[in-house]
């Protein structure tokens, strides 16, 4: 592999001057090289033999150019004779004899070979059908095909080469299209050749893109090499600056690195079935996103499930059961079973909560911070998203970022008391890390738990919804039907080459993500600003007011607590003593029916019938009733011995009545719990409904689960309308009866405080001036407005640190490329590509930051700091011209000399899906705030 990439950088980036550039068209082309003409505007040539000079009947032998066109022939086809379809053909030399590779053995010395041969090649720029290969200094065929812009369908004897022109135009199709399939690509190039379609050219195209993107790989690890960016988390460390690079002076964060995690399961790949060998057993380790799948095992036995009946029904021999020594899903560490964790688990879809057996890989995890950019990527490995998986991350973050850390995740709350039992608990503690749960999902939670874990109450999160993970999965779930199938190592390839670009894409709209957020924030403050003061002003309240209330509910949502065991013994007393009653009633009744049907004297003579009389069916009439009496006989002394072992732990000693007042306290309790509960099934059903609602606007969702899903909404609406009935009857029965609900006002639910505050029966509350509405809304507009002060505060450092980040970078990338100039390293011309596309995409940034500095109101430094444990940098200059101020950068592309792109056309640079996905939930937040 060295060999092929030194011959591929040879070819790429080193000037030859034995031989001319590609065909015009190449994704490769020197800017600076002079235009050349189009060999296939060219007049016709002369037929000669194929291998008898350079120049046969194919065009210039000595670099693949095309044939020129003709009438007969105008896509340059091969001729019909030797169509190509990927067969073996035998090379030969020049004289026409056969040609013999002679590979180095062993212990041969590794000495250069004259290569000299034609060959079946695939070029869609050119469309050439065959070219010549010749080189003096390559060790073997695929060295020397490489030299000269191409790559073998077989390392040793290949019968079919493709250009790397082709190899890097389906590689950059992929970056921004990445369901493309390579089926498709091949086709295309079928179509280019104007051959039929065959499984041998597509398989010709994989094997050799394999190699393409391997050399890539190892070109891109020189480059970081050459940048000193080869250490192990240094992408972890360093990609995104706003997070990351941090400032000499800067003010001090209430949390050093927000960053959000969570599991995809559309990212799945199917295992060989029946037992098949896979053919593919490569391994995928050339990657610093995914975490190893030792280090993750380590916390697979952390915390172990929760007891949990067994399942009744009958195992399947497709369904994998889950190892119940383990935690089965990141809410098994809390001890206490919480709405947020049933919330949670009622809207895992079935193929979260099992994992069925055709599945090698069912998804991935992934973690992200609050900019977008990737942190690391686990597979999820025959199983749904179970503890070890985030617990991972965490031990990972715990290893690599500083003190004070803020994690969100769906549950958060429930996987915060998981971290607490496990071994990673002290060190989670001692560095001062939290976690909340994200601000779309955090609304699923019950109220207790959002004005603790919601993005919205927690000081120092600015307007950060940690909802990122979302987006990315509503990009990468293109990537889904094109790695199904695929093997391990190449669903691991194009994940890894996704997210790479993902991240490239992201630091390009770090500057216009920082100008948004800023935009929001003042706008936030401007307009909800005065309504809270005028609020405030006509209310009575001052800023302590507000923030009294706040510890005063949160006190009182603590102290609602659980039910002790002293109510539990006397409710289960109280019930046994009702069902008591009314077996004991039933009982009478079907003694009294046996004995009429016994012939005994209470007799009732029925009117005489014509027919047979049908004994059989009066005789099995008889049992039925004997059948049910017995059953309630055995039932009333069932409960007799239960209530009498309730009196003797309760130390009653005579039976309560109807009319006592214990009995009475306790019944009315009773009802306030059949309240409770029929109003948390009717909670239950409306998250359901939310969660579904957004399932049907997520992008990718195909048209049968879209279908599937509407259908469920339907069922779901009539099990809403009982929910309601059932609601209504609890509510009537309570004394003071509650309010009753109708279809309209629940169907418009959206917040869970709305049921929190019918969930609590005690008339106190309703004098409690928090709960009063107007001083509700009054605190609720008042944290949002402390949050977009926070979000201000936050972007005038991040955007100082982006600054910063490109001065000092752009010092470093022009005082490394003189030293590999000067030095004619080998490694020049690729990172002077890499750095000139970091340049373009750095000065786009700048130029968003140039507009967040014009913002009327804008409060920071629009000046460029010191990194935090550097020396001072010297002003620019003394490079004869060759470096610019970030700041001159930034204004040559706003003046359209760098990228021509203005301001109007930048909006439509954001990706389709995810603005579309944000314009369908950007709403929806606005009435979730709390």
């Amino acid at each position: 592999m060295p060999r092929l990439v030194d011959a591929y950088i040879g070819w790429r980036y080193t000037p030859s001057t034995s031989s001319k550039p590609p065909a015009h068209g190449s994704l490769h082309d020197d800017v600076s090289a002079p235009p050349q003409e189009d060999p296939r505007l060219s007049g016709p040539s002369t037929q000669g033999s194929r291998c008898s000079s350079p120049a046969g009947p194919q065009g210039d032998a000595s670099t693949g150019s095309p044939a020129p066109a003709s009438p007969s022939n105008p896509l340059n086809a091969p001729p019909a004779s030797t169509g190509v379809t990927g067969e073996c053909r035998r090379l030969q030399h020049r004289s026409g004899t056969p040609l013999h590779y002679t590979l180095p053995s062993d212990t041969a010395p590794n000495t250069s070979q004259t290569f000299s041969f034609d060959i079946d090649v695939f070029d869609i720029l050119s469309t050439s059908s065959q070219a010549s290969i010749s080189s003096d200094s390559a060790l073997s065929v695929a060295e020397a095909l490489v030299s000269n812009g191409y790559l073998g369908s077989t390392p040793v004897t290949p019968s079919l080469a493709i250009s790397l022109h082709t190899l890097e135009l389906l590689r950059r199709i992929r970056l921004f299209k990445a369901s493309f399939s390579l089926e498709a690509f091949a086709k295309l190039v079928c179509y280019y050749y104007s051959v039929p379609y065959q499984r041998t050219v597509r398989n010709a195209i994989s094997d050799s893109f394999d190699i393409y993107l391997a050399i890539l790989r190892a070109v891109r690890k020189r480059v970081m090499g050459a940048l000193g960016r080869e250490s192990p988390d240094w992408r972890v460390c360093n990609a995104c600056p706003a997070c990351c690079y941090k400032l000499e002076g800067e003010p001090a964060q209430s949390f050093s690195r927000l960053f959000c995690m969570d599991g995809n399961n559309s990212l799945k790949r199917m295992r060989p079935l029946g037992g098949r060998k896979v053919g593919d057993d490569r391994v995928f380790t050339d990657s610093d996103y995914y975490l190893p799948q030792g280090f993750v095992d380590a916390y697979a036995n952390e915390v172990h499930s929760k007891a949990k009946q067994a399942d009744p029904r009958p195992s399947s021999p497709h369904v994998m059961e889950p190892d119940m020594s383990e935690p089965r899903d990141p809410t098994d560490g809390d001890p206490a079973v919480t709405t947020c964790t049933k919330n949670w688990k009622a809207a895992q879809s079935d193929d979260k909560k099992r994992s069925w057996d055709v599945f090698e890989e069912t998804g991935v995890f992934v973690s992200a911070c609050r900019h977008g950019l990737i942190l690391w990527i686990i597979d999820m490995v025959r199983s749904g998203e179970l503890a070890r998986y985030p617990l991972a991350t965490i031990a990972k973050a715990l290893d690599v970022f500083e003190h004070c850390t803020m994690c969100g995740y769906d549950v958060g709350c429930s996987f915060l008391a998981m971290i607490q039992r496990s071994s990673l608990g002290k060190r989670f503690n001692d560095a001062g890390c939290r976690m909340c749960v994200n601000a779309f999902h955090g609304y699923s939670h019950e109220y207790s738990c959002q004005v603790q874990h919601h993005p919205n109450c927690i000081e120092g999160m600015g307007l950060e919804d940690l909802e990122t993970m979302e987006r990315i999965f509503s990009a990468s779930n293109q990537l889904a039907p094109v790695i199904r199938y695929a093997s391990a190592y190449r669903r691991r390839v194009l994940i890894d080459a996704f997210y790479q670009q993902w991240d490239e894409e992201k630091y390009l709209n770090l500057g216009k993500m920082l100008f948004d957020n800023y935009r929001q924030a003042l706008g936030i403050i401007r307009e909800q600003g005065i309504v809270v003061a005028e609020a405030m002003k006509s209310l009575g309240l001052t800023p302590e007011d507000l923030v009294k209330f706040a510890v005063e509910e949160r006190a009182y949502l603590r102290s609602l607590g659980n039910e002790s065991s002293q109510d539990l013994h006397q409710i289960a007393y109280v019930e046994g003593l009702e069902e008591l009653r009314a077996i004991s009633t039933q009982l009478a009744r079907a003694t009294r029916s046996f004995l009429a049907a016994d012939g005994a004297p209470d007799l009732t003579f029925l009117p005489p019938h014509a027919g047979p009389t049908n004994y059989e069916d009066e005789t099995s009439r008889t049992r039925k009733i004997e059948t049910n009496r017995r059953y309630l006989d055995a039932r009333r002394k069932v409960l007799m011995l239960e209530v009498a072992d309730l009196e003797v732990h309760l130390g009653i000693t005579a039976s309560w009545q109807p009319g006592d007042a214990e009995y009475i306290r306790v019944a009315q309790y009773v009802a306030t719990r059949k309240y409770q509960r029929a109003l948390s099934n009717l909670q239950r059903l409306v998250v359901q409904r939310l969660f579904e609602l957004h399932k049907m606007n997520i992008s990718q969702t195909g048209y049968r689960m879209r279908r599937h899903i509407a259908k469920n909404m339907q069922t779901r609406s009539r099990a809403l309308r009982n929910a309601i009935q059932t609601y209504n009857s609890a509510a009537a029965a309570l004394d003071p009866p509650r309010p009753k609900l109708d279809w309209d006002t629940v169907s418009h639910y959206h917040l869970l405080q709305e049921f929190e505050l019918l969930n609590d029966t005690r008339a106190d509350v309703r004098d409690k001036p928090w709960a009063q509405p107007a001083v509700r809304e009054t605190v609720r507009r008042a944290r949002r407005v402390a949050r977009a002060h926070e979000e201000i505060a936050s972007v005038n450092l991040e955007a100082q640190r982006v600054h910063t980040s490109i001065h000092d970078e752009e010092r470093m990338f022009a005082r490394i490329l003189e030293q590999l100039r000067s030095t004619n390293d080998i490694a020049y011309g690729a990172v002077l590509e890499y750095t000139t596309r970091r340049r373009a995409a750095s000065a786009h940034v700048l130029t968003s930051l140039k507009k967040l500095y014009a913002l009327e109101g804008f409060s920071g430094n629009p000046t460029p700091g010191r990194r935090m444990g550097t020396p001072p940098t010297p002003p620019f200059g003394g490079h004869g011209g060759a470096m610019r101020e970030p700041r001159d950068i930034a204004m040559s592309e706003a003046t359209g000399q760098s990228s021509g792109v203005d301001e109007a056309e930048e909006e439509d640079l954001e990706d389709d899906d995810v603005q579309g996905e944000l314009t369908t939930l950007t709403d929806f937040y606005g009435t979730l705030s709390l």
